[in-house]
This record gives structure tokens, sequence and C-alpha cells, in this order.
């Protein structure tokens, strides 16, 4: 029974669970009277809940509305809707808004909904003094008490016929602002008042103007007065006197300060009158400024003071400005149009002004040492003006100029720059060098007692001598140099070494080697090494010619291996010869040794070429032998002394198969040296 009690329960139940189904359609928010509304305007916010139900039953919301984002109002009804109320929108309750409606476990939002309250409130405006002095500030105070932040404040000062005068200030967190106004000159009667803004979705929403705040400006002093005496247009020489006065409310911290030109004369301090006093000039006159202040006020009067000349600057002349030493020069003081004066003359120096005469006129016989500039002074009724300075230059003659090489000795590098110096030991700069190459003018400079030149263009057989003249403005003319003949020294080329024999000699025998280069100018050093562990000199020899033979009496086995020679001058270049190696064998009755050249046999040693070949003679194989007296050449004249005489050398003669004639050397006496 109690089983079936429960089965119909349950099922009641379900049934009455069924009977109670809702869901929601919409929810919807809107605001009346407008989206846009009034400042100061009733406004209502109205959330509506659309439901559907299955049967007619109750239902609790709960209705919940946000502003940006913030709650701002909040219920519980039966009803569909709800209303927020704002009986005076302000600027504030501008903003997004959006309502959510909870029943039953359900929720469910409305979109958002945008609400403008146009206009904000009028903002109030108050100043910390109501009277103020000139140089005092007026501060003021502009707040917007129902508004929120942030917001723009606008302040404006307000006088009579001219323009306001307006300054704004950005407040991020407060309603209100405050600023000041200095009270200038001129300032009297004031009006200030403000008005705000804020920004509204990319629009500036602004307030209406305060109320019109009223300031009184009191004067801390009047207007200064300027006065000359004795009137604004005197003549020079005339005692000029300023005055300068003013009345004031406060004595303290006052001050007058009299100025020309933005230059100072004179100031003083708590003081009501300024006076100022001096004998006039031209440069006196022009604008004259009396300027009185206390604290941050300021009061000024202009006057304008014309002094007329009494006479105008001296003239000074000169016979002549540039002039040979010892000549006579005269120097004339004049003031046009005015005889009657006090003239002198004078020097200008580094250590001030040297009088020379009390005189208009003065005549002097000049050294060098009056080069300067001269002045004259004229004196009328105590007034003392000077002229322009004129300048006088004295000439001392050049000397006779000096022509020499930088690098000291008369010669140079082909191949390297030449740089000379000319020179003169007297002289007034500024001089004028001029520098020749055989008749061609090469460079001219202009300096003070010497000059250089350099010739990059040096050729071996360049043989053209160099000058130089010099000049100045004495009345001499030009000096010119001895001729300088350069030494164009060739560096050496192409050293070679020969020997003979050549290659191989008897143990015991003597050997002769010949050093010699293609090219280089004389003297040459010669300097002959053999190659061991270290290289061994063991030969030098300076000569006045393009080649050196030196003979060793007697080969040893020690004494063979690799032979170089060095060539030198005075390039200071070393240039090596290729290697040659001589090496010793037995006695034997029959010699061999290199092929010499029939003619010229002093000078064609069998050598090693530069290019590393060997020259090694023709075949000696089935030649026929004979021996003949041969005649040593002597040198070519052009490259080194001739020699004292001619010497006999032994030698074996072959004809070879193709008719060549051989020689074999048996002998070698050397060439004599002079």
């Amino acid at each position: 029974m109690y089983l079936a009690l429960l089965v119909i329960f349950l099922q009641c139940s379900e049934l009455y669970t069924q009977d109670r189904v809702f869901t929601f359609n919409t929810v919807e928010i809107n605001v009346q009277p407008s989206v846009k509304v009034k400042n100061g305007a009733p406004m209502s916010i109205i959330c509506r809940a659309d439901i559907s139900k299955s049967t007619d039953f109750q239902l609790k919301h709960n209705f919940t509305i946000f502003k940006d984002g913030k709650l701002v109002f909040l219920t519980v009804s039966d009803e569909d809707d709800a209303r927020y109320e704002v009986p005076m929108a302000r600027s504030s309750d501008t903003g997004e808004y959006e309502c959510t409606v909870e029943a039953g476990g359900k929720t469910k939002s409305s979109n958002s909904l945008h609400v403008w309250v146009a206009g904000m409130t009028k903002p109030i405006l108050t100043a910390e003094k109501k009277e103020v002095l000139e140089g005092e500030v007026v501060k003021l105070r502009c707040e917007l008490p129902e508004e929120v932040p942030p917001l723009y404040f606008y302040f404006r000062k307000i006088k009579m016929n001219s323009t306001p005068k307006e300054k704004y200030v950005f407040e991020a967190y407060k309603n209100f602002s405050e600023v000041e106004f200095p009270v200038e000159e001129g300032d009297n009667i004031l009006q200030f008042d403000c008005f705000g803004k804020r920004h509204v979705q990319r629009e500036f929403d602004s307030s209406e103007h305060s109320n019109k705040t009223l300031v009184t400006v009191r004067e801390p002093f009047i207007k200064p007065t300027l006065s000359v005496k004795p009137s604004n247009n005197i003549t020079e020489g005339d005692r000029i006197q300023l005055e300068c006065s003013t009345v004031v409310a406060r004595m303290r911290d006052i001050e007058i300060i009299l100025q020309k030109n933005k230059t100072i004369l004179n100031s003083v301090r708590d003081e009501k009158v300024l006076k100022y006093s001096a004998v006039a000039t031209p440069e006196d006159s022009g604008e004259y400024l009396c300027k009185v202040e206390q604290g941050r006020a300021s009061k000024s009067t202009k006057v304008n003071v014309v002094v007329s000349e009494l006479f105008p600057k001296p003239t000074l002349a000169a016979s002549m400005n540039k002039l040979d030493e010892n000549r006579e020069l005269t120097l004339s003081c004049s003031v046009s149009g005015f005889r009657k004066a006090n003239f002198s003359v004078l020097r200008r120096t580094s250590n001030g002004d040297v009088l020379l005469k009390t005189s208009r006129n003065l005549t002097m016989r000049v050294s060098v040492n009056d080069t300067g500039s001269y002045i004259c002074k004229a004196e009328v009724k105590g007034i003392v003006k000077e002229s322009k300075p004129v300048r006088i230059n004295v000439y001392a003659p050049v000397s006779k100029p000096t022509l020499s090489v930088a690098s000291g000795l008369p010669e140079v590098v082909l191949g390297k720059p030449l740089q000379l110096i000319c020179r003169s030991a007297m002289g007034t700069p500024p001089i004028t060098f001029t520098f020749y190459k055989g008749n061609e003018m090469k460079k001219t400079v202009i300096n003070d007692t010497y000059a250089t030149f350099l010739d990059e263009n040096i050729r071996q057989n360049d043989r053209r001598g160099y000058r130089c003249d010099a000049r100045n403005n004495h009345s001499s003319g030009v000096k010119t140099s001895n001729i300088l003949n350069v030494t164009v020294v060739v560096p050496i080329r192409n050293a070679s070494l020969g020997s003979i024999p050549y290659g191989e000699v008897e143990e015991g025998s003597e050997i002769a080697f010949l050093c010699s280069v293609k090219e280089g100018s004389w003297p040459i050093h010669f300097r002959i090494f053999r190659k061991t562990d270290r290289d061994v000199l063991v030969f030098e020899q300076s000569e006045h010619a393009d080649r050196v033979m030196w003979r060793k009496g007697t080969m040893s086995r020690q004494d063979t291996g690799t032979y170089y020679c060095l060539a030198s001058n005075r390039a200071n270049v070393d240039v090596k010869s290729h290697p040659i190696t001589i090496s010793a064998k037995g006695p034997s009755m029959e010699m061999s040794g290199p092929a010499l050249a029939t003619n010229s046999t002093s000078e064609k040693l069998t050598r090693q070429h530069n290019d590393g070949d060997y020259y090694s003679g023709p075949d000696l194989e089935g030649a026929e032998v004979e021996y003949t007296e041969v005649e040593v050449s002597t040198l070519d004249p052009h490259k080194a002394p001739v020699q004292k005489g001619t010497e006999t050398v032994y030698s074996e003669i072959r004809k070879a198969n193709n008719g060549c004639v051989i020689a074999r050397w048996e002998s070698i006496n050397a060439v004599e040296n002079p």
C-alpha cells in the first residue's frame, strides 16, 4: 500500500515539474526619453525579459544593470521588466549600459546600449584675491563638482579692448584645477572665467562658462619721467644730463635703471630719482630708456637724444705706404674744413700708442723696424678724435739666394724624387721664390725666408742645372742663385759572377773570379762571398768600373763550394749575382776549363747568366791545339779608367770541329787598377 502511494506521489511531482517549463526569448535594454539625454534631465534605464512558459505560473526575476562593466542597479521582481531611474542625469552617467536577468536557474544578458548625457554642469570659479598690485599674480580655482575626471579646464583673462588670454590644464584624476595669471603693466580692472571639456567617443563635450570673477589692479608706482638737459639736441663737447623719477606707493625693493642700446649706464635702489651726466660725443646719440622695477612690476619711458658733431674725425695720409729702407716718409694729419686743432702723430704697438710728434706733419728716414700702423689725433675743446690707422711697410732687399739639396749631397738616385731648398738669408718678407730647371720655370712660392721644390721627373741623362730667383717689394729687383748641378746615381742592375777555370779547378792551381754589373754609377763596391754554414766574405774592393777581377793564387779543397758576389753603389741597394759552384780535382797533365770567346778576353770570362742558364762554351773534342800570345783589351773608357798598358796571357788554343777558335787559360795576370 505504501509503495503504491509513493509511486502516485512521484508521478504527481513529475507532472508538476513538467507544468513549470520556461525559456528566455530575449533580454532587451533601452533608455527613456532617448539615448542622448540633456544634462540635468531625468533618465530611465529599462531592462525587459521576454520569457515563454509552459503554463501560467509565477517566476521570480533577478535584474542587474551594469554601466561600463560596473554594477549600478540590482532588483528582484515578479514582473518581466525593471527600471533604473536617474532623476538628474550628469555627464558622468554617459557610458555603455547592459542588463542581465536570472530566473529559475537560467540567465540571459542584453546587448550593450550607449547612453550619452550631453552637456556638462556649470563650473565654479574663485579668485584668491579681489585686489592685487601690478607685478603680482592672480590665483584662480575652477571646479566641476558633479563631473568625473579626466577633465580639461580652460581659464580666461579678460581685459577691456583686447583679446582674452587663455590657459588650459588637463586633470586626469581631479574635478578641479588651479592656475596663476601675472598682472602686467597696464592691467587695471580684470575679469576671469573658466569652462570645462571632456572627451566622449572621439568628440568633446563642453560646459557653459563659469561666473565672471572681477579683480581690481593697483599701481605700485607710476610710469617714470625721463628728462634731458640742456635739451634733446646738443652739440658734441657739451655736458648732457639725464634724470629719471617716479612716484611709488611702497619704497621697498624699488629699482630705477637707465639704459642706452641695452647697455646699463646707471641704476639706483630704494630711491625715487636717478641722475646721469657725461660730456656728449656723437656716439651718445640714440634712444635712452628709463625702467622702474619692483617685484614683477615694470614700467619704462624712452627718449631720443641727438648729438651734433663738433668736427669730423681726422685723416692721416702717407707719402708712400710701401718703400725701401733709408727712404724718406712723410705723414700728414688733417681735419676736413677745420684747421684750428691740436694734432699729434702716433705709432700703434701691442703695448699701446707711442707718441712720435705733436704736429700736423711728420717726416722721417725709415728702417725696416718702422714697419707698422700709424694714427693721428686731433683735439678741439677737449674733444679728441683719432684717424683710421695707416699701414706702412718698409722693405730691406733680399740677399742672393742659395740653392741646395734637402738631403745634403748634390745627388739623387734615379727613380727617386729630388727636393731642393731655396733660401735668402736677408730680405723683408714676403719673398717670392721661383725655381728653374735649365731655362724652364718649374714653381713659384711666396714665403718668408725659404721655399722648397720637389722634382719627381728625374732622368738618367738629364744634365740641366737648377737655379732659383728671390724677390720682394724692394726696388732692387730679382736676385738669382748659382747653378746647382745634381748627379743622378744609377742603381746597380744585373750583377753576375764568372770564374777561370770554370766549375772545376786543379787542387793547388790558381783561379780568377770576375764580378760585373750591367748598369750602375761608379764607384761600385764589389764583394765576393763563399757559402758555408754562414756566408764568408773572401774579397772586397771598390772600383770606378763596372767589373772587378779577383785572382786566388792557390786553390785547395777547403776553398771549394758555392760563390756569389754583391755589388752596390751610392744608391744603397745590394744586387746579388746567381751563385756558381767551384770544385777541386787532383793534379793532371792536361788542363781543362770553360771556353772564352776570342774577342775581349778580359771581359768575356765565362759567367752564369741571370736567367739561371749556364754558358759552357763549344765542344773541345777533336780540336787542334796550338799556343799563341793574346793581347788583353782595355776596359771601356766610358765605364772605367784606361789601362796603363797591356799584358801577355799564355793560353792553349784549339780549333774545334766547327772551325771556332777556343781558348783555355794557362795563367792569368790580373787587370791593373789605376
